[in-house]
C-alpha cells in the first residue's frame, strides 16, 4: 500500500511539472526566437527592443505568442541576446540585448556601449518582434530605432520609440504613446476609469481617435502645425495658434498632446 501511494504521488508531481512546462515554452536559434505561454487578464506583456520593429496583433485564443527574427548585414546575430522574465502575477517581460552590460526591467531599458565594436554591432543587427495578444491583457511595446504598432488590443496599451512612428489601437484603453522622430496614431473606442492621456513627439503629427462621449481637460501644443477637432470645446485662457487649453464635456481626466513640427487632430470614434 505504501509503495503504491509513493508511486501515485511521484506520478502526480511529474504530471504537474509537465503541465507547468507546457504553460510556457521558449525556443531560440541564432536567427529566430519564440516564446509561448499564458498571461492572466489584467497583467502585462512587455517587449523592449533597441533596433527593429515591434508589431502586436490580436491572438485567436488565450495564448500569448512572441516571436523575433534577427537580421544581420555583417554582424553575428548570435551576439544579440533575447531574454525573458516573469513579472507581477503572471506577466512576461521580453528584452533584446546588444551588449553584455545592458539592463532591462518593467520600468526601464538601457544598452550601454561596450566600445567601437559594440556600436558597429548595434547598427548591423536588427530584431523584429511580433506579438499575438489575447483579449484583456495589457501590453507595453517599445523600441529605440524602429516603428512600434499595436492593433487589436482590448486593454491598456503603452507604445514608445525614439526614431519611428507609433500606433496604438485598443477597443478599451487607455492608450499612451510617444516618440521623438515620428508620428503618433492612437485609437480608443472606450475609456474606463479616469487615467490621464499623454502623447508627445517632436517631429511628427498626432492623430487621436477618442470615444464620442468624452470628458477631459485638454492641453494641445505645437510650434509648426495646427489643430483640428471633432469635439465641441469650451476654451480657456488666451487663444493661440500654437497652444490650446479647453474642456471637453465635463472635464476631468487630462488629455495632453505635444509636438513641435506637426499637426494635432482629435476625432470621434465611429
Amino acid at each position: 500500500m505504501r509503495s503504491t501511494l509513493v508511486l501515485t504521488l511521484a506520478i502526480a508531481v511529474l504530471s504537474g511539472s509537465a503541465s507547468a512546462q507546457a504553460a510556457s515554452q521558449t525556443s531560440s536559434t541564432d536567427m529566430h526566437f519564440k516564446w509561448t505561454g499564458t498571461v492572466p487578464k489584467g497583467e502585462w506583456v512587455r517587449v523592449k527592443n533597441l533596433n527593429g520593429r515591434v508589431t502586436v496583433r490580436a491572438a485567436t485564443g488565450n495564448t500569448v505568442e512572441i516571436t523575433a527574427d534577427k537580421m544581420a548585414r555583417r554582424g553575428d546575430p548570435s551576439s544579440v541576446r533575447i531574454v525573458t522574465q516573469k513579472t507581477g502575477n503572471g506577466g512576461i517581460l521580453v528584452c533584446a540585448f546588444w551588449t553584455e552590460n545592458a539592463s532591462c526591467d518593467e520600468d526601464s531599458y538601457s544598452s550601454h556601449s561596450d566600445g567601437e565594436d559594440s556600436g558597429r554591432r548595434s547598427r548591423d543587427i536588427s530584431v523584429d518582434f511580433t506579438v499575438a495578444l489575447p483579449a484583456g491583457v495589457n501590453v507595453l511595446s517599445s523600441s529605440i530605432n524602429g516603428d512600434v504598432e499595436v492593433d487589436g488590443a482590448t486593454a491598456q496599451v503603452d507604445v514608445h520609440t525614439v526614431n519611428g512612428d507609433v500606433r496604438g489601437i485598443s477597443s478599451s484603453g487607455p492608450v499612451s504613446a510617444g516618440t521623438v522622430n515620428g508620428s503618433i496614431t492612437a485609437k480608443m473606442r472606450s475609456l474606463p476609469g479616469n487615467a490621464d492621456l499623454d502623447f508627445k513627439t517632436v517631429n511628427g503629427s498626432i492623430e487621436l481617435e477618442l470615444p464620442a462621449q468624452l470628458d477631459a481637460d485638454v492641453e494641445l501644443r505645437t510650434v509648426n502645425g495646427g489643430f483640428r477637432t471633432d469635439f465641441p470645446m469650451t476654451l480657456s485662457g488666451r487663444v493661440s495658434p500654437r497652444r490650446l487649453n479647453a474642456t471637453i464635456g465635463k472635464g476631468g481626466r487630462r488629455l495632453r498632446a505635444t509636438t513641435v513640427n506637426g499637426s494635432i487632430e482629435l476625432r470621434k470614434a465611429s
